[in-house]
């Protein structure tokens, strides 16, 4: 296991890709990045611009499990499979930048909403709005069988990073390298449950917010208003504007968006139970598995959420770990505050894996 390291002192390996023009143009034009002739792992990333596209080219939908999942997809489609995934109140734009950059090196990316965002929807209305987190990382794994992928390399945050790490902790075979950002996030109903310090808990406001009726009827009048706040507070030194939050504030128009967030938060609290189903699953999370997959971890040194510190968790990744911290006022939204370095780190891990 390697030492936690700093964004300064860690060697990144940079890779130069071939045709850095074509590349760059892969970058700035993201529909067309899957005719890009580019070999994952040789050269080096092409920089971010200013003036991309702030959007992806195309959604596709597909059955997976339980969910019609709405996802992007970019990049060849015999290139190494890479799955991002988003937190709350967030979207798929929290790798709208990153995207691009992975699939001009050949990578072939999978951007999907989770449950209860964006154009994700499930199959039967008599289906659970579950948001427990085992139940989120069985909807990847359900993804991946659709779209015929044995095995990925799985980076996220928030959310995401949750469910980046479930996967890895009970799917290894699924999963050949992982990015997390904020670390080991794997917790259970039972560690909810227990107090924190005072000011740990002023930190999850929001959490105990949603426990009652008037928070769950605020959230959905306010959901907009409400994620901005987040935003915020989460990434105090990112200056996104209106058209940058719009963009991603769509996806909280689902019409299960908010029975998945507040069940979510709720089960956390051990106020309401999950189901059945998942009970196996939650008993082995419970018991905090180790993640023996290549993994980078990383966080930003301006991350205004609740998070631990990497000392914390260093010890629960058994394979070839390091850590990043990333600096520059980056907050909560690692990847679309800092692409370059996300990207980057999709890369070495999974020469890794």
């Amino acid at each position: 296991m390697e030492k936690i390291k700093t964004s300064e002192d860690v060697d990144h390996r940079r890779r130069n890709f071939v045709g850095a023009a074509a590349l760059a143009l892969a970058a700035a034009q993201f529909g067309m990045v899957g005719a890009v002739d580019a070999q994952p792992g040789k050269e080096k990333l092409p920089s971010v611009k200013s003036g991309l596209p702030a959007s992806f080219s195309q959604l596709k939908q597909i059955d997976a499990g339980l969910l019609d999942v709405g996802y992007a997809e970019a990049g060849p489609a015999d290139g190494p499979p890479v799955l991002l995934l988003h937190g709350w109140p967030y979207d798929i734009h929290s790798f709208v930048d990153v995207t691009p950059l992975l699939a001009s090196a050949g990578y072939r990316v999978i951007v999907p909403y989770l449950r209860g965002y964006g154009t994700t929807r499930f199959l039967s209305s008599e289906t659970f709005r579950n948001g427990q987190p085992s139940a989120v990382a069985l909807d990847i794994i359900a993804l991946m069988d659709a779209l015929k992928i044995q095995k990925a390399t799985l980076a996220g945050f928030d959310w995401g990073a949750r469910t980046v790490n479930i996967v890895a902790a009970l799917w290894p075979e699924r999963c050949q390298a992982m990015v997390s950002v904020s670390g080991y996030l794997i917790g259970s109903q039972e560690e909810g449950m227990m107090p924190l310090p005072p000011k740990a808990e002023f930190e999850w406001w929001y959490q105990f917010y949603f426990s009652t009726e008037r928070g769950r009827a605020g959230y959905d009048k306010y959901r907009r208003d409400f994620s901005k706040l987040i935003w915020q507070l989460a990434s105090p030194k990112w200056d996104f504007d209106d058209a940058i939050f719009g963009r991603s504030a769509n996806a909280f128009d689902n019409p299960d968006h908010v029975a998945i967030v507040i069940h979510s938060y709720r089960w956390r609290l051990g106020l309401v139970q999950g189901e059945p189903r998942y009970d196996e699953l939650e008993k082995r999370l419970a018991r905090k598995p180790a993640i023996g997959v290549p993994t980078i971890t990383m966080e930003g040194d301006a991350n205004g959420a609740p998070h631990p510190e990497p000392a914390a968790y260093v010890k629960m990744f058994s394979g070839k770990y390091s850590h990043r911290t990333i600096k520059g006022g980056i907050g909560h939204n690692l990847p679309q505050e800092a692409p370059q370095a996300f990207a980057e780190a999709v890369v070495d891990v999974t020469s890794e894996g």
